[in-house]
């Protein structure tokens, strides 16, 4: 007997139908689930939407004209290809309006995903593919085990790496060269 593949909605529907405190996507037709994630992970995700969102959410030391959103629910697919990046920025020229609920259907201009152990191969492996296919143009990829932030650019429809950097380093990379972040701040010690 073949199986009966179910329909997105019931695919969605178990993701609605998870228990409280844990964040569930669907990819490649398949629903994953996560726990909240560990502070270290935490710390990196808050330290680094704040520093962005002074300048580019508000305008206030930068040039403003950004949504920046903590683990926004991103249908890229409606209730088929769902991810929740841990921040994504949209420019205002693309999103002019946010969305009242919690779904967003329209692309973002950036992602970045913070590794965690249990998540590093799903965010490499079929997250960064998707957001590829998607058309997200910027994403970082921010590690604070070994302290290195990847930042890609999408280029006819692959990512190509433009920096690495570690530890202390200064950061001013697209799509916020505007600034200078100071990884610094993203580590627990």
């Amino acid at each position: 007997m073949p199986e009966i593949q179910p329909t997105s909605s019931a695919i969605y529907r178990r993701i609605e139908e998870l228990p409280e405190g844990l964040t569930g996507e669907i990819l490649d037709g398949q629903v994953h689930a996560q726990s909240r994630p560990s502070m270290p992970h935490g710390l990196v995700g808050s330290v680094l939407g704040s520093e962005l969102v002074g300048p580019f959410h508000k305008g206030k030391g930068g040039p403003g004209g950004w949504w920046i959103i903590h683990e926004p629910e991103i249908h890229f697919l409606h209730d088929i290809a769902v991810a929740v990046p841990d921040l994504a920025g949209w420019r205002r020229e693309h999103m002019p309006k946010l969305p009242t609920g919690h779904r967003v259907e329209v692309v973002p201009d950036w992602i970045c995903e913070v590794l965690s152990p249990s998540t590093v191969s799903r965010d490499r492996e079929v997250k960064l593919p998707l957001y590829a296919q998607y058309g997200v143009q910027y994403t970082w990829v921010i590690d604070p085990a070994t302290r290195i932030l990847e930042v890609y650019q999408l280029d006819a429809g692959a990512w190509i790496e433009i920096g690495r950097f570690t530890g202390t380093d200064q950061v001013a990379v697209p799509p916020f060269e505007a600034i200078s972040i100071d990884l610094k701040g993203c580590w627990a010690d």
